[in-house]
């Protein structure tokens, strides 16, 4: 380093000739390009053709095959459309989300500056090979893996690769890596691997290698369907068995059966359940959650693990310093970010060193803060940049400070010193200013009464620096030896540095703990540091360990089951973690049945994101690979936002249920026509015909579930664990198959059966076309009239319709009155009639239609009543009345409106 006119000018020694162009050129042909090797990519085609082959979307392509095989044309196409539009959407999802390897690429330079042929130049980054000699300065993003010949006061950002949020400081033999970037100094550096062999190709290998299991949501709707799908075939096969018993012809059987089978299959679940899941991903946008994978909005509600970080998730990211401590007194210091604008709160006599602890600090650090587009950024290392704010908010002008002693020499932070060391020319003398681990500076300069203070603030979660100072020895140059430069040194005081809590955290790490789901952070930086912040925000608990990634038991132990029984304690932190531990804890997790959400913002968490069941990344500050990687992003940073996310998503959880009640009580009332038809031996002919089924199941009953499914989350969505049972289970068919269901078809048969007897129709005659068509209309308009009020009794599990405000959800309230406007040109446009095989319904036919929402509405209400007493009576306990807090209990547990 030399001395300039205003300051010290930083030069690297001088650079070796490096390699010829003609040598580069060769070891180009030999290596490849200085490029990450490009994902081989899953064909559209192939992905296309999943969405369109899976069990569900199969069982409905053989419906529709059946219903042309029938000639029944018309149905087919209607199916197939379903499957089709269904299929696309969740083409271009997942399409879109297994992109991820891509964006890796992004990471690179596009340009290096090397030395070639003994001259400096700049090259295109992806012509770098093995052997090349590379020059590096601030701001320099790392093109291919490098071994430091020379480096001077270089310190380098590898959050993207470690985690790490603090750069680190690089010394000559050190490694850089491929994707990192230097914060500060220079160096020459030599190319030791380039494109797949470097460290950062080795992440997007293991990126593409984890590979994304089912959700939650695709197991327990496979289970569904799987069930539906099995018991529509058995009971259309056994429906045709009878129909030739009872003496039918093959093709009129075959039709029957195909009715029956349509009947009881729920053609309109698959889009209720991708709208809704779409409409509650339009929500959580709104509240700065995106969804990438429309499933993951049900997974959420299953989270059981969240493993989170610390950096701008749980902290605000902004370091600042908020106690000085100096033997002659204290400062505390109050302030907003980087703004130079703060207020110090002084004791007695303690301005003179507090503003020689500020001054000497600053001068130490390389990072400031600047001014852009109004607002204080930070440049550099955040810890220096909050130095350097300390000297502004405690008055002093570090440059004019730079400009009476200029700097004669830096000795830049490492690990082994873990001290900044800086000579300035101080008018007459030189001076020796140090800053660093509180250890490693009282080692050298006495001050043991400071080691009660460091005690206090480490006890209070402060990172702390020591700061001393003296004169350059005498018959020292400051050339010399770093040890000898700090013979003469004598402690200044204390830096307490801070990287405050976001607001809300704590809230949200308390409602995570009421909804019983574990918390795990996962962090490179230091143990102590990481405990400190997990103790502030709540998340680790008195009995939580704090773990050093490399002490965790290796994952081929037991199978991962120590590995899994070490991280599995809520509150735990684990330390000092790399990509591959981030990994292996997400599969030791799922090992242990857990749902893991996962959070992550570097390259380094790509694997892990795509390995945990939600991969969660950050939006503001995260990198593309990490976005592109994971299910959710975070457009805020915010770990508050993840807790809504994990409540929109249990609300939906709760939304299918309700459906899912929904299309169910459709289905029996569909197939109770086919079943009275069979009981009777054909003397009663079929209320329904399939195409009328296929008009209420994608028609009228549509809009009305996609309503059910928008419902907003309530108040006792975050109380108690999550449900993950079943989607389906005996409460849900209880109340479908055995209550509203049965009370719909018995109102719909009645009515058909009173139009028919009315019009002169005798048991065991075939009635005349327009009498059947009129009956049959009626039969139609019962069920939409049902399932209008089924819609509102299914809003709530235990709650009767009139206990709740429709205000919660209006989209509700407009369901209905499409259902209605649809139910009416169904019915009144002659066109769609005559293809559907009814006619509007005679006045009788209307008032026995307007019978089945009170019917519905009143069983509804009767039911809840019965399940209401029986659920306070199981909670009373023996001997006196549920009153007070059993009644408080019962309340918490519900998850209505």
């Amino acid at each position: 380093m030399t001395i300039g006119p205003t300051g010290p000018v930083r030069s690297s020694p001088p650079a070796t000739a490096g390699l010829s162009t003609a040598e580069a050129r060769r070891l180009l042909t030999v290596h490849g390009p200085n490029t990450l090797p490009a994902p081989r990519p899953v064909s559209p085609v192939l992905i296309l053709l999943r969405q369109m082959t899976h069990f569900f979307a199969m069982m409905l392509w053989v419906a529709a095959a059946l219903a042309v095989l029938g000639g029944m044309p018309q149905l087919g196409s209607a199916i197939a459309v379903v499957v089709v539009v269904n299929g696309v959407f969740a083409f271009v999802q997942e399409y879109r989300a297994d992109r991820a390897g891509q964006r890796l690429r992004d990471l690179l330079p596009a340009q290096a500056t090397v030395v070639r042929d003994g001259d400096r130049t700049v090259i295109e980054a992806a012509d770098l090979v093995p052997g090349d000699l590379v020059l590096l300065g601030a701001g320099d993003r790392i093109s291919a893996d490098l071994t430091l010949e020379h480096a001077d006061g270089l310190a380098v950002d590898e959050s993207t690769l470690t985690g790490e949020s603090v750069p680190v400081s690089a010394t000559s033999g050190a490694t850089a890596y491929a994707g990192t970037f230097v914060t500060r100094g220079e160096a020459r550096a030599v190319v030791t691997a380039t494109g797949a062999a470097t460290r950062l190709a080795g992440i997007a290998a293991m990126t593409r290698g984890a590979h994304r299991p089912p959700g939650p949501l695709a197991e327990r709707l496979n289970q569904v369907v799987r069930v539906i799908g099995v018991v529509a075939v058995v009971v259309g096969f056994v429906f045709f068995g009878v129909a030739l018993w009872l003496g039918m012809d093959l093709t009129a059987g075959f039709l029957l059966a195909v009715g029956v089978t349509v009947a009881l299959v729920p053609e309109g679940l698959l889009p209720t359940v991708t709208l809704s899941l779409a409409r509650a991903a339009h929500s959580m946008a709104a509240r700065n959650a995106l969804v990438r994978r429309l499933e993951s909005v049900e997974t959420l509600g299953s989270t059981t693990v969240i493993c989170t970080d610390k950096t701008g998730t749980l902290t605000a990211n902004q370091m600042s310093v908020v106690r000085v401590w100096a033997p002659e007194g204290a400062a505390t210091i109050r302030g907003s970010g980087y703004d130079p604008r703060g207020e110090l709160t002084l004791t007695r006599d303690a301005g003179r060193a507090v503003r020689d602890v500020a001054i000497a600090a600053a001068r130490c650090a390389e990072g400031r803060a600047v001014l852009r587009d109004g607002r204080w950024a930070p440049l550099g290392d955040p810890m220096e940049v909050a130095l350097h704010v300390l000297a502004l908010r405690s008055g002093i002008d570090v440059g004019r400070d730079e400009a009476a002693r200029p700097e004669r020499r830096r000795v830049a932070f490492d690990p082994a010193r873990r001290r900044t060391l800086v000579v300035v020319d101080d008018p007459g003398a030189e001076a020796v200013l140090v800053t660093g681990a509180p250890d490693a500076v009282l080692r050298i300069c006495g001050g043991t009464a400071a080691l009660d203070e460091v005690e206090r603030m480490a006890r209070s979660g402060l990172r702390v620096l020591a700061v001393a100072s003296g004169p350059l020895p005498d018959g020292i140059e400051p050339t010399g030896p770093a040890e000898d430069l700090e013979a003469g040194l004598h402690l200044l005081g204390l830096v307490g540095l801070q990287d405050p809590p976001r607001d809300g955290v704590m809230e949200a790490v308390h409602s995570c703990r009421e909804a019983h789901i574990g918390l795990l952070m996962i962090t490179g930086d230091h143990p102590s540091t990481a405990r400190a912040i997990a103790e502030q925000v709540g998340l680790a608990l008195p009995a939580s360990p704090v773990l050093v990634a490399a002490d965790l038991p290796p994952d081929d132990v037991d199978g991962g089951a120590a590995l899994a029984a070490a991280v599995d304690v809520d509150g735990a932190v684990v330390a000092r973690a790399t990509p591959e531990d981030k990994l292996r804890i997400a599969r030791a997790l799922r090992s242990r049945g857990h749902i893991v959400a996962m959070t992550g913002d570097g390259v380094n968490d790509g694997p892990a994101l795509r390995e945990a069941d939600i991969g969660i990344a950050m939006g503001a500050s995260g990198t593309d690979v990490a976005r592109e990687a994971a299910d959710l992003v975070l457009l805020d940073d915010h770990f508050a936002t993840i807790v809504t996310a994990v409540e929109y998503g249990r609300a939906t959880f709760a939304n299918l249920r309700r459906f899912l009640t929904y299309h169910l009580s459709d289905n029996v009332a569909e197939l109770a026509p086919f079943l009275l038809w069979g009981l009777t031996a054909g003397a009663v002919p079929p209320a329904l015909g399939v195409l009328q089924i296929l008009a209420i199941d994608i028609g009228t009953d549509m809009l009305p579930a996609l309503a059910l499914g928008a419902e907003p989350p309530s108040a006792s969505a975050l109380r108690g664990p999550a449900r993950t049972g079943r989607l389906v289970d005996a409460r849900v068919l209880g109340r479908a198959f055995g209550l509203l269901g049965p009370t719909e078809a018995a109102v719909q048969l009645t009515a058909f059966l009173t139009v028919l007897s009315v019009g002169g129709w005798s048991w065991g005659e075939t009635p005349p076309v327009a009498l059947l068509a009129a009956a049959s209309g009626t039969a139609f308009t019962v069920v939409v009239v049902g399932q209008l009020a089924n819609a509102f009794a299914c809003r709530s599990e235990t709650r009767p319709v009139g206990r709740w405000s429709l205000r919660r959800n209006k989209l509700l309230l407009v369901a209905v009155a499409c259902e209605l406007v649809l139910l009416g040109l169904f019915l009144a446009v002659p066109p769609v009639a005559r293809l559907l095989g009814h006619a509007p319904p005679t006045p009788l036919g209307w008032a026995l239609a307007a019978l089945a929402a009170p019917a519905i509405l009143l069983v509804d209400a009767a039911q809840k009543r019965i399940f209401t007493a029986h659920r306070a009576e199981d909670r009373k306990p023996s001997g006196t009345r549920a009153d007070g807090p059993a009644r408080d209990a019962a309340r918490r547990g519900r998850s209505h409106p």
